[in-house]
């Protein structure tokens, strides 16, 4: 992996100007002079030539094993380990400093595994006591791991990867993670299952585990979120001005596409990432210069997009909205952290500098079962639309339900028209269980259909569903069939999050604030509370932002997640099940200078 070789030739090429020798030894003018040549040919990238001079000073040195050691390393650099290989068993370890002694052992066993001797390298890599400059970690985990790997080892190779993990950016961070998830991916989902089920929802490797599984193909259950402290605590000392986390960057580009069919959702994201914008204003927060870009809509457009807010010196990179234009800037190189307003294609990992942010069915599926299963629920029924959002609402559903404990004891998918009779029928409810209840995903049109067919067949079951069955507009009219049904939602939508700005009042200003486009608004309003605290987020685990879309965190992969909050239907009217959350908001972040607060460019 290129980090490694990096790092090794930056050690090599320090190591070289320096002129370090072991010990108290005393060298002569020539001898310095001929030592500074051979680390200009390394540092020029004439590694083989470098590798000769080095050889020929060991001839006549008196610390011939320092010059080996770096002749050898320059074979390495070469891409030659063979040709190192008799070097290196010429060179006394015990001569050498204990940085040299470290570099000493990681050529070994890189040569080892060149040789097809992992046994070798795998004693090497694990020996303790072992000195390690820190610039070296990176290269012996990969050793470790290939060695591991070829001993047959794959869990020990991926633990060892995600150990990796912490130390990598970029590309070789990308490929460390795929290596790791298709190790894992080897033990087949049974093995995988079986270690999952022993392991504390705090054990590193579990959320490994759950990747590796979802790219088999199996439904995976997420323990909900731990949402322990909000960010943005007010640090103690002067003034108490400093918050702690927020790291705001100086220029921020925002990609949506402008036209086409994604234009209005993209206009909604839009003006609640500008209200939000506006409202840290009102509350003297810092604020980045914001640029807006128009993504296109399509592959091409988000990366010239992207290309063109790097060029103009962006910070951070918000957006695109588009899953292709997510999939096309995961694939290149990142010079620039990304937020994704979605998730790629191929549901991956996040890419190399990323972070994803969506408002996925899958969470509010999840959340659901937790939900049932709190309440006591221990089977479940389905029933869901056609539409692809109510579908992976409910895979979601019914894998955390089980990994909850819970038994799924019968789906359906609602046919086209108004009757629904066939299908309720078909999951025999009138012998449910006394702990049973109902989980729903629909458009509030079909939800109003179903509620009162259920009550005609004498079905009394509690019954859940997300965020799609309420129009997000009060109709007591409408919505009184809908009474007693539970449903997660945005926060904002029912004033229920403490330090934002007020959803009638949004809604009185802007259309797009207004009923089943609010969300986007209140996504785009998380959008921009999300930047200054991104880094933070992912590096403190229960950590949380108190956001309009719900609380808001991230795992280790970057990919932030909701919680959201629960509503009922009663006497027609959606209101939250317990009133306000409230929890602690970062409102007020440290005084900026006027200076710092730019206006943002329009698209």
């Amino acid at each position: 992996m290129r980090t490694f070789r990096l790092a090794g030739l930056g050690l090599l090429l320090a190591l070289g100007f320096a002129g370090c020798a072991p010990g108290p030894a005393v060298r002569s003018p020539a001898e310095t002079a001929e030592a500074a040549r051979a680390a200009e040919l390394a540092r020029q990238g004439r590694f083989d030539e470098a590798a000769q001079a080095y050889q020929a000073l060991a001839a006549g040195s008196a610390v011939p094993d320092h010059y080996l050691l770096q002749a050898a390393e320059s074979y390495r650099e070469e891409g030659a380990i063979a040709r190192a290989a008799p070097l290196l068993e010429q060179i006394h370890g015990e001569r050498l400093t204990d940085d040299e002694r470290a570099r000493y052992v990681l050529l070994r066993a890189e040569a080892a595994l060149a040789r097809n001797d992992p046994a070798t390298a795998l004693k090497l890599t694990t020996q303790p006591g072992l000195n390690l400059p820190a610039a070296l970690r990176p290269r012996l985990l990969e050793l470790r791991a290939r060695a591991q790997e070829a001993t047959h080892d794959d869990w020990a190779a991926a633990q060892t990867r995600v150990a990796l993990d912490a130390e990598l950016k970029g590309i070789d961070q990308t490929q460390n993670r795929k290596q790791a998830i298709a190790l894992l991916s080897r033990l087949g989902a049974p093995a995988l299952r079986q270690r999952a089920a022993a392991m504390p929802p705090d054990d590193p490797m579990l959320p490994w585990v759950n990747e590796a599984l979802a790219a088999l193909g199996e439904p995976v259950g997420h323990a909900q979120a731990t949402l322990g402290a909000p960010v943005g605590t007010l640090l103690p000392g002067a003034g108490a001005n400093v918050r702690e986390g927020f790291q705001m960057p100086a220029r921020i580009a925002l990609l949506l596409p402008a036209s086409g069919p994604f234009a209005e959702p993209a206009q909604a994201i839009r003006e609640g990432f500008f209200a939000a914008y506006a409202d840290d204003a009102r509350n003297h927060v810092p604020r980045g210069e914001v640029r807006v870009y128009d993504s296109g809509g399509d592959a091409a457009g988000a990366l010239k997009a992207y290309r063109q807010a790097v060029a103009d010196g962006a910070r951070l990179v918000i957006g695109p909205l588009v899953r292709g234009e997510v999939s096309a800037l995961f694939g290149q190189p990142l010079p620039v952290p990304l937020l994704a307003l979605n998730h790629p294609d191929d549901r991956g990992l996040p890419a190399n500098g990323a972070s994803e942010f969506g408002l996925l069915p899958e969470t509010e599926g999840a959340q659901a079962a937790d939900h049932l299963a709190e309440r006591g629920v221990h089977t479940a029924y389905t029933i869901v639309a056609a539409a692809d959002f109510a579908q992976r609402a409910a895979h979601a559903f019914g894998a955390e339900f089980e990994a909850r404990g819970g038994h799924l004891a019968g789906t359906v998918t609602l046919p086209a028209g108004v009757n629904y009779a066939a299908a309720i029928g078909s999951l025999h409810l009138d012998g449910a269980a006394t702990d049973a209840g109902i989980f729903i995903s629909m458009r509030p049109q079909e939800a109003r259909l179903l509620l009162p067919q259920l009550r005609l067949a004498r079905v009394t079951l509690p019954v859940v569903g997300t965020s799609h069955i309420w129009t997000g507009v009060d109709d007591p009219g409408a919505d009184a069939d809908l009474n007693d049904v539970e449903f997660c939602d945005a926060p904002w939508l029912f004033d229920a999050q403490p330090g934002l700005p007020e959803h009638a009042r949004m809604a009185a200003l802007l259309p797009s604030a207004r009923g089943t486009s609010a969300r986007l608004f209140a996504f785009g309003m998380d959008a921009w509370k999300l930047a200054p605290y991104l880094d933070w987020l992912r590096a403190h685990p229960g950590s949380y932002l108190p956001g309009a879309s719900g609380q808001l965190t991230a795992d280790p992969f970057g990919r932030v997640r909701r919680v959201l909050i629960w509503a009922r239907f009663s006497d027609g009217l959606a209101r939250p099940l317990s009133g306000s959350l409230e929890l602690d908001v970062p409102a007020a972040a440290p005084p900026a200078p006027a200076a710092a607060a730019s206006a943002p460019v329009p698209p």
